[in-house]
């Protein structure tokens, strides 16, 4: 049950953002650099799903309208990068794991929110945990393999610039994270 509650929450439209930053997160990649968005999305998993763990087990709380204004804030953060690089340079990859294992801990916030409210008080939360962190990071593989084909289709058969693509794609992702985070920033001060 908590597997599918995972996927079904990653993949739902109504909680775009987060199918924005995996979008994004492998935006600037192709096909053939599946090893380096595993790796990737993977950092990104270990992030959200730490501190997922420390909120469904009341370790740490965290005010959910700054968390709900972070997200977008990672989101912009990510598409910027990748729009301003060219090329990945091997440094650059190293940052961008670490940013993105960073940036999980801030999406992990806001899963924990969703939950909490369906844990309510369970006995067993280390396995529905670990089952819905599964669900979580089998929607994310959907969500890449979807881009990347996306990608290699208008990169290897429609002839579209690789760059074009990123640039494209993180642009719109970009305008998009800069509206959620305006429409959420005076949720924050509130």
């Amino acid at each position: 049950m908590y597997f599918e509650l995972g996927w079904r929450h990653i993949l739902d439209w109504k909680g775009y953002d987060h199918i924005l930053f995996v979008m994004v997160l492998c935006g600037v990649y192709t096909l053939v650099d599946w090893k380096k968005v595993l790796i990737l999305v993977t950092a990104f998993t270990i992030g959200h799903s730490i501190t997922l763990a420390l909120s469904v087990l009341k370790i740490i709380s965290i005010d959910t309208a700054l968390i709900e204004f972070l997200i977008p804030v990672t989101i912009l953060i990510t598409a910027l990068s990748n729009i301003l690089s060219k090329k990945p340079k091997s440094k650059g990859i190293t940052l961008k794991y670490s940013l993105a294992l960073f940036f999980g801990l801030i999406h992990g916030m806001g899963f924990s929110n969703y939950l909490n409210n369906l844990l309510g008080k369970s006995t067993n939360i280390a396995a529905e945990l670990f089952a819905f962190n599964l669900g979580l990071e089998f929607g994310q593989i959907i969500i890449v393999i979807s881009v990347l084909l996306i990608a290699f289709i208008l990169i290897n058969i429609v002839k579209i610039k690789k760059w074009d693509w990123n640039f494209f794609l993180s642009s719109a992702i970009f305008g998009i994270s800069f509206i959620m985070a305006a429409e959420r920033l005076p949720h924050f001060f509130s």
